[in-house]
């Protein structure tokens, strides 16, 4: 599955240049794992040590002026660990949105560690209840935007890294209802066990966007992000099982 997502996400590549990102992405994809399991136990001091934060304000500036934030990011780099530093950034409610596993006891064991410093975390039906209680009170709710929807939970498609793609619309619709503004989170690997994450406002205003507006500009962000560094994406998810209708 990974050297077929690679092979048709960069058709002009060699065979030898998919093979390197390959290799590149399971040294990257074992290293996570075991990253993973140490915030079971890892303190926060570390993790503030493990992960430093960019551009700040672009979270706070909201925040501070009484505005929730829809935060958005990707399954790239380590983002596990985001969880926790996002968490001990964030005074306000951190709320994580995720989609439930069908294995219940693996989901509690990761929503255990996912929540250790205090993040809440959201089954996806459960979203707009969840952030609509917390409407008038600053908070941060968390969305992976690269997850892929079931067909009866989406129906656009569009390229994405060259393939048609069905999109997740959950974070679009929700910001558009709410007007709360949007917040990329980029992680990026700085050297084996060390990020940092950089806060980038993608749309103050998310009501006075056009429809999958919000969406496409995600899916621009992401692809830059991925063509600079493919090797700290998840190729290893089916991303591209579902096909448009003839």
């Amino acid at each position: 599955m990974v050297y077929e997502n690679l092979s048709n996400s960069f058709p002009s590549k060699s065979d030898e240049e998919i093979k390197q990102i390959a290799k590149n992405f399971f040294v990257f994809l074992s290293d996570m794992i075991i990253e993973t399991i140490k915030m079971r136990t890892i303190t926060a001091k570390e993790v503030e040590k493990r992960m430093v934060v960019h551009a700040t304000h672009e979270i706070y500036r909201h925040l501070e002026q009484g505005k929730p934030v829809i935060g958005t990011t990707a399954h790239y780099s380590n983002w596990e660990l985001g969880i926790h530093r996002l968490s001990l950034m964030l005074k306000d409610p951190l709320l994580i949105i995720y989609k439930p596993l069908s294995n219940k006891g693996f989901e509690q064991t990761f929503n255990n560690i996912r929540s250790r410093f205090n993040a809440q975390m959201v089954p996806m039906k459960q979203t707009l209840r969840q952030i609509l209680a917390y409407e008038n009170t600053p908070h941060m709710s968390m969305f992976l935007s690269d997850q892929t929807p079931a067909r009866s939970e989406s129906s656009f498609f569009t390229p994405f890294l060259g393939q048609d793609t069905l999109m997740f619309l959950g974070m679009e619709k929700i910001a558009k209802r709410t007007d709360f503004p949007v917040v990329y989170c980029h992680i990026n690997r700085i050297r084996r066990g060390y990020y940092e994450c950089t806060f980038s406002t993608l749309f103050e205003t998310p009501k006075a966007t056009d429809n999958h507006e919000i969406t496409l500009a995600y899916n621009k962000y992401l692809e830059k992000l991925i063509h600079d560094k493919p090797e700290q994406w998840l190729w290893s998810h089916r991303r591209w099982k579902h096909k448009p209708s003839a």
